[in-house]
């Protein structure tokens, strides 16, 4: 199928792969900076390497992930979106080696993990209920320490990459994530994605206090972990009360800032951000609805 261009013996190259793959690559070019840019960057790999779900993934040093694009439908938003934003996120191999100095820009799940995988709460709570066998991620590292990941999964009906697919996303990962960073240093990106360094400050300060002025003290306490990418077991050891209180406190906090997901959540606090200054220790929430 493919004419493998990384590791191992050499073998034919497949033309038409080639020549589609320049195709594709010429498009991805073209798309720098665009709002359709992952778009391509999916349909380039899809074209190569059969994938489910791919998804493009922000991960920011002090910011819960933020899901830049995806292909997701919608009966599996659900699972691989809201789910994973509950908490689990923090157990992902992928965030973990990503956020930790990766080394190269591809990585496979079977390579990071160690047998007891599916035993780790990680697994039993969160990733078996994806349906997922397989997954490999392209990884890119800005300068401000965050990573672009692009998730490329494997359902069960595809089975797992073999050695010539694994290899084939490896030695263009390196092109892609060139092209990645390329398109995150323009300034569009920065801003609506809040790199700039001068806001670290911010957000810190934005932790402690966003939505303030419409949850109780108790509330903001768990408002506050929620924010920090905590999940309700976590969060109930942390504050010494029942998981069952969590889960009440969220679902009002839930009603109270008008949303229907940590995700919808997640976007409410990177999008009051800005106005932490102008709040000067106050809810930066009340000024951004206001």
């Amino acid at each position: 199928m493919l004419g493998q261009m990384g590791n191992g013996a050499s073998k034919p190259v497949d033309t038409n792969a080639f020549q589609r793959w320049n195709t594709d690559l010429a498009n991805i070019v073209a798309h720098v900076g665009e709002p359709i840019f992952f778009q391509q960057v999916f349909a380039a790999i899809e074209a190569q390497v059969p994938v489910a779900f791919p998804q493009a993934w922000l991960y920011h040093r002090d910011l819960p992930p933020k899901l830049l694009d995806h292909k997701i439908p919608k009966e599996a938003y659900g699972s691989q979106v809201d789910e994973y934003l509950e908490g689990p996120y923090r157990e992902d191999p992928f965030f973990k080696i990503s956020l930790n100095s990766p080394r190269n820009n591809c990585y496979r799940l079977s390579r990071l993990v160690t047998g007891d995988f599916e035993d780790s709460s990680y697994h039993q709570n969160y990733y078996a209920i994806t349906g997922t066998v397989d997954e490999a991620i392209i990884v890119t590292r800005l300068d401000d320490g965050s990573v672009v990941n692009i998730s490329l999964m494997r359902l069960e009906n595809q089975g797992e990459f073999s050695e010539d697919e694994y290899n084939w996303l490896y030695s263009v990962s390196q092109v892609i994530a060139e092209l990645i960073d390329l398109h995150t240093r323009r300034e569009e990106f920065v801003e609506s994605n809040l790199l700039q360094p001068s806001v670290d400050h911010h957000i810190q300060q934005g932790f402690e206090s966003f939505g303030s002025s419409y949850v109780s003290d108790r509330e903001q306490e768990v408002l506050e972990l929620l924010l920090r990418g905590y999940g309700a077991d976590t969060s109930a050891e942390k504050l010494d009360i029942s998981l069952e209180t969590v889960r009440r406190h969220r679902k009002s906090i839930y009603k109270k800032l008008d949303v229907n997901s940590q995700a919808d959540l997640f976007a409410l606090f990177i999008n009051a951000i800005p106005y932490v200054a102008q709040a000067k220790g106050d809810d930066p929430l009340k000024i951004y609805m206001n």
